[in-house]
């Protein structure tokens, strides 16, 4: 009976396994970096890689201070594996392999859980599986686990954390509970003291929830297990601080932690219920099921809290106080960004594997359930039937001709294609009162996710990072005595990325003429792959075709060297360029680049 049942849980994981390797792996180095911030990232793990400085993380000739080092870290060790130029030719792999790592890790945990302790009702071989491709299969999953930032590494080391932190919990015997504790320190160096708060929310709601809850406290160990994720997460915080002082704890602790929760950043600013309105889009197409799965735990939460039950089915309880601890904290906080609903979306997928268990037997649920999930699903339909529309009125600056390639492409086509055909199952399965509905549409959606997402990555990374790298080599081309290079209106980091060079980025205003002018005699800085030469009687400048047109750039007199999608290469001698800004200075404006903070993204 054991081996019968190893031998599921492994044919089980397995599938799942294959399934993550579709969903993260396949193409995952075929496109360049997606601007703006996943360059950043990538190119301060190759610094550390290439520079050998693995403690301060550093980019564009400047301190990154904005997350800890285990996203760098992890990118540099795979920059750092040999012939990493022939297998990563866009630097891409070795950039995203941190995240999808995480992620396919995750929906193994996910799928293993739900295995070993199967939730009430439910002794079907098909759940962890539904489980884990809840996870893996939502929208924001799907994207961030293919991008070079650390927020899929988080939802990673945090969500396996909390599940080993709920196996414990779950587990007979004494056995200690390092391994939650662990991977909790990792999650503290991926994203810094957010991950222990949303851990700490997490456990304590649980708990508070359990009449036994002194029992599995002490299962957790939390005095040893706490002393370990400090001594993993905390040295590098320390020597980090002694080494580099109030601009490390200003940045890191002061900027990214405490003003980023209390004050509005880069203009993130959204309402309270913004997350209510994220949880909707990232587990479509099958969100009906995530509040059914939400209400059929807080059904169990209000049960355990008022009986002893058998705790081995509360990883619902477990999963519902997981979202509502990350739904709250990150509602709260000043500044919202889609990407802080990821770590609640581990817990989301365990919820709608509930609504899959209590929708076995056909009831009234599965017929109101189904039906508005189909209603969904026709809507998504329509609008690609009607995609002209709208089509149209995308307008995006670096990519103006983006509808036409849509179409021309016959990626319209095929999305018009595969979501009717997606339809058109749903209605006959459920017609048919199919069990197993969900997951066969799962799987549908899974090929369908590869047959769609792979040319819509290519026609991006044509038209928006191609031109970029394309000018990126004409600058190592074209490049004369360590010439100093700058960016004009369009900020892009993927251009210090592939160029390899310190890059002065300015708006396309005249205070931004003016404080170009100005840096290049103070604010000048280098790093270990590029020394540019401030003295050099010229400079290159990358500017887009809108900024160009502006006439304080366009009187500055220039040598166009190349031009790629709607930027420019041209090279301007640097007293044309201090004549005009001592023009402008005449004229009544000034520099402003000291009063900001010099290239924030």
């Amino acid at each position: 009976m054991i081996l019968v049942k190893s031998k599921k849980r492994l044919i089980t994981l397995l599938i799942v396994l294959v399934c993550g390797i579709i969903i993260f792996f396949l193409g995952l180095g075929s496109t360049g970096l997606v601007d703006e911030t996943p360059p950043l990232f990538a190119a301060t793990g190759r610094a550390m890689s290439e520079s050998g400085d693995w403690l301060t993380p550093k980019v564009n000739g400047m301190f990154r201070f904005d997350k800890p080092p285990l996203i760098y870290w992890l990118m540099g060790f795979f920059y750092s594996l040999p012939k990493n130029e022939i297998w990563d030719s866009f630097g891409t792999i070795s950039a995203r392999l941190p995240s999808a790592l995480a992620s396919i890790f995750l929906m193994l945990m996910i799928g293993d859980t739900l295995f070993c302790w199967p939730q009430k009702g439910d002794r079907q071989f098909l759940t962890p599986i539904v489980a884990s491709l809840g996870f893996a299969l939502s929208p924001f999953i799907i994207i961030w686990s293919r991008t070079a930032v650390s927020d899929a590494l988080l939802t990673g080391t945090l969500g396996i954390s909390l599940l080993l932190f709920w196996r414990r919990m779950a587990s007979l015997g004494n056995d200690p509970c390092i391994s939650a504790w662990v991977f909790l320190g990792f999650a503290i160096l991926t994203k810094g003291p957010v991950a222990f708060v949303l851990a700490l929310l997490t456990i304590t709601s649980f708990l508070i929830s359990q009449k036994d809850w002194k029992t599995l406290l002490d299962k957790i160990n939390p005095k040893k297990g706490f002393l370990i994720t400090i001594l993993i997460s905390v040295p590098w915080y320390i020597l980090e601080l002694i080494k580099e002082g109030r601009p490390f704890w200003d940045n890191f602790f002061g900027y990214h932690n405490f003003q980023r929760f209390t004050a509005v950043v880069n203009n993130h600013a959204e309402p309270f219920w913004f997350f209510l309105y994220i949880m909707v889009f990232a587990s479509l197409p099958f969100t009906p099921f995530l509040y059914h799965g939400i209400f059929e735990a807080f059904k169990d939460f209000l049960k355990s809290s008022k009986d002893i039950c058998n705790f081995s089915e509360t990883l619902n309880t477990y999963s519902l106080c997981w979202l509502a601890s990350v739904l709250i904290f990150f509602s709260i906080s000043a500044t919202k960004l889609p990407s802080y609903w990821l770590p609640a979306i581990p817990a989301a997928s365990i919820l709608i594997s509930n609504s899959f268990i209590s929708l076995k037997n056909a009831n009234k649920n599965y017929l109101y359930l189904w039906t508005f999930n189909i209603l969904i699903l026709f809507g998504v339909s329509t609008a690609f039937f009607f995609s002209n529309i709208w089509l149209s009125s995308i307008n995006d600056p670096e990519m103006p001709n983006l509808g036409s390639e849509l179409i021309s492409s016959g990626i319209i086509f095929k999305a018009k294609l595969f979501f009717s055909s997606f339809t058109l199952l749903a209605i006959i399965l459920f017609s048919l009162k199919s069990k197993n509905i969900f997951f066969y549409l799962q799987i549908l959606l899974l090929i369908g996710q590869s047959f769609l997402m792979s040319p819509i990555r290519k026609l991006a990374d044509s038209s928006r990072q191609l031109p970029l790298r394309n000018i990126s080599k004409l600058i190592l081309d074209t490049r004369e005595g360590n010439e100093t290079l700058a960016m004009i209106g369009i900020r892009k980091p993927s251009l210090h990325y592939y160029s390899r060079q310190i890059v002065f980025y300015e708006p396309n205003t005249k205070e931004g003429l003016i404080n170009l002018s100005d840096r290049l005699n103070i604010d000048t800085r280098e790093n270990y792959e590029d020394q540019p030469n401030y003295e050099y009687k010229s400079l290159l400048v990358v500017i887009d075709e809108y900024s160009s047109s502006e006439q304080h750039w366009s009187n500055i007199k220039h040598q166009k060297l190349g031009e790629y999608g709607i930027y420019n290469l041209w090279r301007i001698q640097k007293s044309d360029l201090n004549n005009y800004s001592e023009y402008l200075i005449n004229s009544g404006y000034k520099s402003n680049w000291k009063n900001r903070k010099v290239e924030k993204f």
